[in-house]
């Protein structure tokens, strides 16, 4: 459970939020009015969310958090330069939701911290852009989605090929039957990653408030590779690359498929060639089995080198990022990598169909507003129970990777049935959240 002071916060920021939030959102159906946003995580794909935000028609970045002190002053610097305005500086995420001038946040932090800061921003009465995956573990996601429907909050999932206008159309085909009936999915996530090497146990850099940056995570000295973007192989605040870049094309096999939780997960991999600091696997072969549904959805990371299986829709044989769907009358390759597209082959002669490439541009920033403006959750394109779906995926891939099982697992309930270490690694029941920086269980 959450200890007071967090509570006493979340019920005092719910609560200022309230009356400001019902005043916002009266007016925000209007394309007229400013919607104003906090982006929390400004390292990487932070500035890219900062960038998309200031590109929108009356939406204006207002606030900026990082734990990273350097980071974060870097950053106002350079907007409010761009802005012409003066950016709100936040070291500490829940001053950030004490903002009542804040309308809605963008979460770009490492993946320990995406659920909590959705959770409470969902309390403070504000809307979420949340990068994937969602959560850091299965059990968080469903917290979060919890608290979008009690708060009644708009919450967009970074998976951003949910509004590819190529996407949508070719999961459109597959719904129609023009690759007859579709039984087999293949994402694939083939990333050129070198080894991340040793790194020594030493201080943090002057300007980081590092226990702020360790949130949730328990308590560890600080190491340059547990630390950016490296932290995206390390079990404590990272998926690996499954929940990395894999979670973008897990989303679109799911999509494409048609289907909800799996009943049975599988997984073989390994970290092969280099020995470094990296806990996560670098190869990893997972496959999932759902109840009643004859599909099957396998789902592949590889990191060196390796062939091109989406041919020429792919374009760059290093990084070799997409879907293969199979059908009774043909089959269809997805590339979700920048430039999003898809190529289909029809019969025995693999004679090419129906093809389109697409720009993604700052389509999935824009639908998040559309929906901010609508109040609708249905006019999200990924809207976070498909998110949450999709992140689990990832999260169920490596329990079973870990425990070297075959995982039983309950949909309706979201557990492991057969294997209690598995069970907890999706909950992260076998370590303590930090406090104050703790799940509730009840939103």
């Amino acid at each position: 459970m959450a200890g007071k002071n967090r509570r006493n916060f979340l019920k005092s920021a719910a609560g200022a939020a309230a009356g400001v939030n019902l005043l916002i959102r009266h007016s925000a159906g209007s394309p007229n009015e400013t919607i104003r946003i906090g982006v929390a995580g400004l390292k990487g794909r932070g500035e890219n969310h900062i960038q998309a935000f200031t590109a929108i028609k009356n939406v204006d970045v207002v606030a900026l958090c990082d734990a990273d002190e350097n980071i974060l002053n870097n950053r106002k610097q350079e907007w409010d330069k761009k802005t012409g305005r003066s950016l709100k500086p936040f070291i500490d995420y829940r001053r950030m939701m004490e903002d009542s001038d804040i309308d809605a946040v963008s979460i770009a932090t490492p993946n320990h911290w995406h659920s909590i800061m959705g959770i409470w921003a969902c309390q403070a009465g504000k809307d979420v852009y949340v990068e994937k995956p969602c959560s850091h573990n299965v059990y968080e996601g469903r917290k979060l989605v919890e608290a979008a429907r009690k708060y009644k909050r708009i919450v967009q999932h970074g998976t951003q090929s949910r509004s590819s206008e190529a996407l949508q159309e070719a999961v459109q085909l597959l719904r129609d039957g023009y690759l007859g009936e579709i039984y087999y999915a293949k994402g694939l996530c083939y990333k050129w990653r070198d080894t991340i090497g040793h790194t020594p146990d030493g201080k943090p850099p002057e300007g980081v408030n590092y226990n702020l940056w360790q949130g949730p995570a328990p308590e560890k000295p600080f190491s340059e590779n547990r630390f950016h973007y490296n932290w995206h192989w390390n079990w404590l605040y990272g998926n690996g690359d499954i929940g990395n870049q894999g979670v973008h094309e897990m989303d679109t096999a799911r999509w494409g498929l048609g289907v909800g939780m799996p009943n049975v997960i599988q997984a073989q991999g390994g970290h092969f060639m280099f020995q470094d600091d990296q806990d996560t696997p670098n190869v990893l072969l997972a496959t999932f089995k759902y109840p009643d549904v004859k599909k099957m959805l396998v789902f592949e990371v590889r990191h060196w080198h390796t062939n091109n299986e989406l041919g020429e829709i792919n374009g760059d044989d290093r990084n070799v990022v997409g879907n293969i769907f199979l059908g009774s009358e043909g089959y269809m390759t997805t590339y979700g990598f920048n430039k999003r597209g898809y190529q289909t082959y029809l019969g025995q002669k693999r004679e090419k169909g129906k093809s389109r490439r697409s720009e993604e541009g700052i389509l999935h920033f824009e639908n998040f507003i559309q929906a901010v403006r609508s109040r609708r959750m249905d006019d999200l394109t990924a809207e976070i129970e498909e998110g949450h779906l999709s992140a689990s995926h990832c999260h169920l891939a490596n329990a079973a990777y870990r425990v070297q099982e075959t995982l039983r697992f309950d949909p309706r309930t979201e557990h492991v049935t057969n294997h209690k270490l598995a069970d907890a690694i999706i909950r992260d029941a076998d370590r303590d959240y930090r406090k104050p920086f703790t799940i509730p269980d009840t939103i």
